[in-house]
């Protein structure tokens, strides 16, 4: 029985399969995709062609149901009451500063840290438990390999080590890796050079040229 792929789409700027590995396999006979062969002028030109008042609307850049596009603020008025504020720390120990709130930061985050280091440091790690944010120069935020939960194959799930290229976040390029299916649904990718950026709770999304394999949610990272 030959089952439906889903592939990257032709527009590399608005491809949305990293979004959608987590759809289960067997819905991907019932889904339509109209727009993945297309460029988004192209779409642009064809809504206007037919009078759609959408067709000179701004790109969204920013998470759709956040329609502010201030993502701590959103997540501060659902926990209310709770302290999220703590240190702020360097990958060595030392406290160089506090925040008002770990929702405020991101992985690979730069700017807006409110403490002045002499040189660039990123955000290197979060700890929810602790509330301390860790930074660190941007060689610290290198990892090569990482382990995700809660896989889920939108191909034949692989067995034992295989090739593939491999994309930690949605707008960031596919880099090749070894991947390693790992008991209890659960995988291994060990990356060719070392990323930036690999945050725990990011979806890490595995292709075969351009179709899309599967992928998990990123548990932990080992730098490099």
């Amino acid at each position: 029985m030959t089952h439906p792929t889903l592939l990257r789409g032709v527009d590399a700027s608005k491809d949305q399969s990293y979004v959608l590995f987590g759809i289960e396999r067997r819905l991907l006979s019932r889904m339509l995709l109209p727009v993945g062969e297309f460029h988004k002028p192209q779409i642009r030109a064809l809504a206007k062609k037919i009078g759609l008042k959408v067709a000179d609307k701004k790109d969204s850049q920013e998470i759709c149901f956040v329609t502010s596009g201030q993502h701590d603020e959103f997540i501060r008025q659902r926990r209310k009451g709770v302290d999220m504020s703590g240190e702020i720390v360097t990958t060595g120990g030392k406290v160089v500063g506090t925040h008002p709130g770990i929702e405020r930061f991101t992985i690979g985050q730069r700017k807006g840290m409110g403490v002045a280091m002499g040189e660039p440091y990123f955000v290197v790690r979060i700890e929810p438990d602790s509330r301390r944010v860790v930074i660190g120069r941007q060689e610290e935020l290198a990892c090569r390999d990482l382990v995700a939960a809660r896989c889920n194959w939108l191909a034949e799930e692989p067995a034992g080590e295989f090739r593939c290229t491999a994309k930690i976040r949605y707008n960031s390029p596919p880099a090749a890796a070894t991947a390693e299916t790992l008991p209890a649904g659960r995988l291994r990718v060990a990356f060719d050079e070392p990323r930036h950026g690999v945050a725990p709770g990011q979806a890490v999304v595995l292709y075969e040229g351009e179709r899309v394999l599967g992928g998990g949610w990123i548990e932990s990272e080992l730098a490099n």
